[in-house]
C-alpha cells in the first residue's frame, strides 16, 4: 500500500533496498517470501536486486519471464537466495497470483477484506507463505500501514516480529533476541531426557 510518507522499514542496512520495501507492496510480499533460511536483511535485499537484474518489479512482467532467465537472475553472484532455484520458482509463482488473482495489484490482498480471518487466508493461500509468516505479515500491515481489518489484534503475534521494527537499533535487538531463543531452544533439546528415561546424548 504506497502511502505519502513511507513507513520507517530499516530492515536491511541498505537504504536503497529499505526504501523499495517501504513504499512498494510487492517488494515486500517478495522480501517476505524469500524470508526462510537466509538471514532477514539478505531477504529484503532480493526485490531491489530482482528489480536490478530483470528491470522491473511489476508483478504481471515479472510472471511472464521466461523461467530460465528468471533462475539465472537468481543464480547470479551474489545468489539472491541460498537455494537460488526452488526460490525463483516461488517468487515467480506469487508474482503470478498477485498478477491473475489480484488484478496485478497486491494491495488488492488486503482491500476490501471483511476481517483479518479473511486477510490471513488470502496470505496463507500465497506462494511462499505459510500459517505464521501470514500472521507476521498481517502484523506488518497493521503497526507499518495502518490496515486493520476487525479482528487483527487476535491473529497479529504477540511476541516481537518484523513488525516491531522500524530502526536499525530495534532490528539489532529483534535479532539478538531471536538467537538467544535458537539458543535456549537448543540447548534444552540437549538436556531433555530420552523417552527411557536416559539423557539424550
Amino acid at each position: 500500500m504506497k502511502t505519502k510518507t513511507a513507513p520507517r522499514m530499516e530492515w536491511t542496512g541498505e537504504v536503497e533496498a529499505d526504501a523499495l520495501v517501504a513504499r512498494d507492496p510487492l517488494a515486500l510480499l517478495i522480501g517476505f517470501c524469500l524470508d526462510q533460511q537466509i538471514p532477514v536483511e539478505k531477504a529484503f535485499v532480493g526485490p531491489l536486486e530482482i528489480q536490478r537484474r530483470l528491470g522491473t518489479l511489476d508483478a504481471r512482467e515479472l510472471a511472464a519471464i521466461d523461467p530460465a532467465r528468471f533462475e539465472a537472475a537468481f543464480r547470479q553472484r551474489p545468489a539472491i537466495h541460498r537455494f537460488p532455484a526452488s526460490m525463483a520458482g516461488r517468487v515467480q509463482a506469487l508474482c503470478s497470483t498477485v498478477a491473475n488473482d489480484y488484478g496485478n495489484d497486491p494491495t488488492a490482498i488486503w482491500a476490501g477484506v471483511k476481517d483479518a480471518a479473511e486477510l490471513q487466508r488470502r496470505l496463507r493461500a500465497l506462494p511462499g507463505f505459510g500459517e505464521m509468516k501470514a500472521r507476521i505479515v498481517l502484523g506488518v500491515l497493521v503497526k507499518h500501514l495502518g490496515v486493520k481489518p476487525q479482528g487483527w489484534a487476535e491473529l497479529v503475534p504477540d511476541f516481537p516480529t518484523l513488525a516491531d521494527v522500524h530502526t536499525v537499533a530495534e532490528r539489532e535487538r529483534y535479532q539478538a533476541g531471536k538467537r538467544a531463543h535458537k539458543a535456549a531452544m537448543r540447548s534444552k533439546a540437549t538436556a531433555a531426557p530420552a523417552k527411557d528415561g536416559q539423557p539424550v546424548g
